[in-house]
């Protein structure tokens, strides 16, 4: 064979390999993300990522869910998702006891399911993709010991039910077991609702002498800012708040000094890599998908991706909101 036969063969095979490679994406692939608290600037993120990646790969994305903390809706929004026959669906679950059967249907029915942000550890789900909540509670629980010189009364603002928020709790609680003078007040379920929490931290302002409130805690997004708001309205400046998530409300309140810190997460990273993880399970589909690849040691799958966690601060803040900044 000549070079120039040579030369000409090796443009072929480059050219049908182009073809192939455009060939493997296509508009009628249809990805889910489904998720609730929609209107939260966290999950918007999230969706963008998962947008994001689904211009890259020229396929279809679309976002569903509830704006508020409806885990019903999810479920409603889930099973819509799953009738629809998309090539994979990313959920995440606010409530595992709800949403866990249908996650399980959908993998029987032949449909990639991975969860997000949190968890249902116990459905048939292929694996999990977010943060290692354990250790960001454990983070925070870190910064509330160091803040508190060891000593004080804390409340914390919670989501019962969610796995994610009840393993960051058990984070914080694994902290201060060795901190005997750090007291835990109490635990309040805001149902994710801003209100609820703004109400209750004017109550627990109130408090003074023994019961008075050194810290706040918020286990999720959307109560950093009415809690600092309170703290606001009742004019003290000796009660430390940590909140969650890097919303540009909380960051600018860090930049104020009226929040000390927050755990930032990364949902931009979750939806993205997301999106490309049921991709790449759709086009390369296992022989068994309904199988307990948590235990097979042969699994083509991790059982957990950590999508990484930060302590936010005053002395770093400015690069959370620059970086926010040149997302847009």
């Amino acid at each position: 064979m000549t070079m120039m036969k040579r030369f000409g063969l090796a443009l072929l095979v480059l050219a049908v390999g182009g073809v192939t490679g455009c060939e493997r994406h296509s508009t009628k692939e249809v990805y889910y993300l489904v998720s609730t608290n929609l209107s939260l600037p966290y999950w918007q993120t999230a969706a963008a990522g998962f947008n994001r990646a689904a211009a890259q790969y020229k396929v279809t994305a679309r976002v569903v869910g509830p704006e508020n903390y409806d885990p019903q809706a999810e479920l409603a929004e889930f099973q819509k998702a799953v009738a629809a026959k998309p090539s994979g669906i990313l959920v995440s679950v606010a409530d595992a006891s709800v949403i866990q059967p249908e996650i399980d249907a959908a993998i029987s029915a032949g449909i990639p399911v991975i969860t997000m942000d949190s968890d249902a550890a116990g459905s048939h789900r292929l694996y999990f993709i977010g943060t290692n909540n354990l250790e960001a509670g454990r983070m925070g629980g870190r910064r509330l010991v160091e803040r508190l010189s060891g000593k004080g009364n804390v409340v914390f603002f919670t989501l019962a039910g969610q796995p994610n928020i009840e393993e960051r709790l058990k984070g914080f609680k694994d902290i201060l077991e060795t901190r005997p003078d750090i007291h835990i007040v109490d635990v309040i379920d805001t149902k994710s609702d801003a209100r609820v929490a703004f109400d209750e931290a004017q109550k627990q302002l109130a408090e003074t002498g023994p019961k008075k409130i050194d810290a706040f805690v918020c286990l999720e997004s959307a109560s950093g800012k009415p809690v600092s708001d309170a703290i606001n309205r009742a004019n003290v400046k000796d009660r430390v708040l940590i909140a969650w998530d890097a919303s540009p409300d909380t960051l600018a309140g860090i930049k104020a000094g009226t929040i000390d810190s927050t755990i930032a997460q990364k949902p931009f990273t979750m939806g993205y890599y997301g999106l490309k993880a049921l991709d790449e399970v759709f086009h390369a589909p296992p022989a068994q998908l309904n199988k307990d690849y948590g235990s097979d040691p042969f699994s083509p799958y991790p059982v957990f991706v950590d999508t990484g966690t930060s302590l936010v601060d005053k002395d770093n803040v400015d690069l959370y909101i620059a970086a926010a900044a040149q997302a847009k």
